[in-house]
C-alpha cells in the first residue's frame, strides 16, 4: 500500500476515534449535570468558571504588592503564624478593619480569650459590628466556624488561635495525661467539611498559628506550627510573621517606637 494512502486512511480512523471520545464525553457530562445540578462541571476557561480570585486589602500597601493579587483571597483559607508578639493578632485585626471599611461582616473566634476591644478600636475596626465569640472547647470553636460560613453572611472570619484549641477529650482530662495527635486529627477532620463552604461562601477564613521547636533537629529549620500538618496543605496562603531584627531595633535606641514593622 503506497504511503500516502496509508497516512490518510491513518487520519480517517484518528478522526472516527477522536469523534467516538467526543460523544462519550457528551454524555458524561450531560449525566453528571443531570445528577449533581448545573455548574457541577465545567471548562476552566467558560464565563461560568470563577477564575479570578477577589480580595481584601490587608491595609498595608507593601504587603497587598507582595501578595500579588492586593490583599488576603476571599474563598480561602489563610494561615498567619509565627513567634510570639510579632503582631499576627494585629495583622488579622488590620484586616478586619479594612474588610469593615467596605462594607463587609467579620467574625472573631477568640479561643484564647485575649481579644482588648479597646485596642481593636483604636486600629479601625468597628467593636459595635463584629461578631465574637469566646468558645470553651476546640470542637464548639471550629462548629461555630462551620455556621458562620455555611451562613454566606460573613466576609472575613479569625480564628485566634490553632493553638488554644483545645479538644473537649483534653480538657475532661487530668493534667499530665496524654492525648497524642487529638488536636491534629480535630484540624484535619474540621478542615475537611470548611472547604468546600468557604469556597461557596467567598469567606475569608484565617487561622493564627503559634510555633514550636521540634526536638532533636540538629540541622536545618527547627520550627513547626502547632495542629498538625493538615492546615498546611489546606492553606492556600500562609503568612510568617516576624519581629524587626536586633539591628533594626538598635538602630532606634533613644527614639519612642511605635507600632509594629513587618
Amino acid at each position: 500500500m503506497p504511503a500516502e494512502k496509508r497516512s490518510t486512511d491513518d487520519k480517517k480512523a484518528a478522526h472516527a476515534i477522536g469523534a467516538g471520545k467526543a460523544a462519550d464525553l457528551a454524555k458524561a457530562l450531560e449525566q453528571i449535570t443531570k445528577d449533581h445540578g448545573k455548574g457541577a462541571i465545567m471548562r476552566l476557561g467558560d464565563p461560568e468558571a470563577a477564575i479570578n480570585v477577589a480580595a481584601i486589602p490587608t491595609g498595608a500597601l507593601s504587603l497587598d504588592i507582595a501578595l500579588g493579587i492586593g490583599g488576603i483571597p476571599r474563598g480561602r483559607i489563610t494561615e498567619i503564624f509565627g513567634p510570639e508578639s510579632a503582631g499576627k493578632s494585629t495583622l488579622a485585626q488590620h484586616i478586619i478593619a479594612e474588610a469593615q471599611k467596605a462594607g463587609g461582616t467579620a467574625a472573631y473566634i477568640d479561643v484564647e480569650h485575649a481579644l482588648d476591644p479597646e485596642y481593636a478600636a483604636k486600629i479601625g475596626i468597628n467593636i459595635n459590628e463584629l461578631l465574637i465569640s469566646q468558645p470553651d472547647t476546640g470542637e464548639q470553636a471550629l462548629e461555630i466556624c462551620e455556621a458562620l460560613v455555611r451562613s454566606g453572611a460573613i466576609d472575613i472570619l479569625v480564628v485566634d488561635s490553632v493553638a488554644a484549641l483545645v479538644p473537649k477529650a483534653e480538657i475532661e482530662g487530668e493534667m499530665g495525661d496524654s492525648h497524642v495527635g487529638l488536636q491534629a486529627r480535630l484540624m484535619s477532620q474540621a478542615l475537611r467539611k470548611l472547604t468546600g463552604s468557604i469556597n461557596k461562601s467567598q469567606t475569608s477564613v484565617f487561622f493564627i498559628n503559634q510555633i514550636r521547636m521540634k526536638i532533636g533537629v540538629m540541622f536545618g529549620n527547627p520550627e513547626t506550627t502547632t495542629g498538625g500538618n493538615a492546615l498546611k496543605f489546606y492553606a492556600s496562603l500562609r503568612i510568617d510573621v516576624r519581629r524587626p531584627s536586633r539591628s533594626v531595633s538598635t538602630a532606634c535606641a533613644g527614639r519612642p517606637v511605635i507600632g509594629l514593622r513587618w
